[in-house]
């Protein structure tokens, strides 16, 4: 591959195969981004998102991280938009996918992204520039949209069925 000089505002940068040669600073942050991406998979492998029965819990496994309990679950009695992404989280690090699911769904799509996330980091780093992708400010808008919008939609379907069933939220 040839690097082929561009003009910018900031002066001369390298090209690398008709993507720009990310700086330092970014290569550095997706290695930061990877690492964290790293720790929160093993504290999700270190909670337990089992109930001493051994049945799967649904929700509250991250008090076991000291945090207190969903304040809205315990104002309302009902889930809020985020209800069981950590447990959901938990059980995938624990191969228990179809619990995973069942916690929250929408918790398992995005841990499954930030488990492909750490090797698209590590490689954009290392061959220093952004793979498969020209922009990635409009591929974080849209990933970021996109997960909010099924956050929410799921927190609709679940209430929905909560009010349909006149059940109270399994918590």
């Amino acid at each position: 591959m040839t690097l082929l000089p561009t003009s910018s505002s900031r002066g001369t940068e390298e090209v690398l195969g008709g993507a720009p040669v990310l700086r330092g600073w970014v290569r550095g942050s997706l290695l930061g981004l990877a690492l964290v991406l790293l720790g929160v998979f093993a504290v999700a492998r270190w909670l337990n998102p089992y109930n001493a029965d051994g049945s799967p819990r649904t929700l509250a496994t991250h008090q076991q991280l000291g945090l207190p309990p969903c304040n809205f679950y315990f104002v309302t009695g009902l889930p809020c938009p985020a209800c069981g992404m950590t447990t959901s989280f938990a059980l995938l690090m624990h191969g228990d996918l179809r619990n995973s699911l069942r916690a929250n769904a929408v918790g398992t799509l995005l841990a499954g992204f930030c488990l492909l996330l750490i090797p698209w980091c590590l490689a954009s780093a290392v061959w220093r520039r952004t793979l498969f992708i020209r922009s990635v400010e409009r591929i974080l808008t849209l990933v970021v949209l996109a997960f909010l919008s099924l956050m929410l939609l799921r927190w609709i379907i679940v209430l929905g069925l909560t009010w349909w069933m006149g059940t109270p939220f399994p918590g």
